[in-house]
């Protein structure tokens, strides 16, 4: 990693993604903290950023991976960065809701459920690394927001009693 190319910066989340072990669960976490700070934006403004950086990622992931002549080096974790973004867009607030979007976001990303690998097998470079860790947050966005009606229904439920 180049610290001083923006490119390898973004596609190694800063250097999250030369973790020794688990360098996307690492990522991840980058992730986290990324959200704590845009959580903090309207849900309008908060969709726009994590637009760009996807398509900031489309170009930086591409790239550095053709540099090391790789389909999806492990090293490159800005796509769990950008998936845990999308998988919390208008997530409720509080600490459980991101452990949860965090353990889901890393179970989708790594099992991979159907139909994830049809759709991230029809891109290339930059978008096929991405693809995959978009459609592993929107499984997490779906589940978090059953989650969370679920959760609003339990409470009126127990408030009309």
């Amino acid at each position: 990693m180049n610290p001083s190319d923006p490119k390898h910066l973004l596609a190694f989340a800063g250097g999250a993604g030369l973790a020794p072990k688990a360098p996307g669960t690492v990522g991840t976490l980058v992730g986290v903290v990324l959200y704590l700070v845009l959580s903090m934006l309207p849900v309008a403004v908060y969709v726009l950023v994590v637009a760009g950086l996807f398509a900031a990622g489309l170009w930086a992931v591409g790239t550095v991976a053709d540099e090391l002549g790789a389909d999806d080096p492990s090293a490159i974790v800005w796509d769990e960065v950008v998936g845990f973004l999308v998988a919390m867009i208008a997530a409720p607030a509080g600490i459980m809701w991101v452990i949860a979007g965090f353990a889901l976001f890393r179970a989708f990303d790594i099992y991979k459920p159907w139909p994830t690998e049809a759709i991230s097998s029809r891109f290339q470079g930059g978008a096929g690394i991405m693809v995959d860790d978009l459609v592993a947050g929107a499984y997490t966005w779906l589940i978090l927001h059953v989650m969370w009606m679920m959760v609003e229904a339990s409470l009126r439920g127990a408030g009309a009693h």
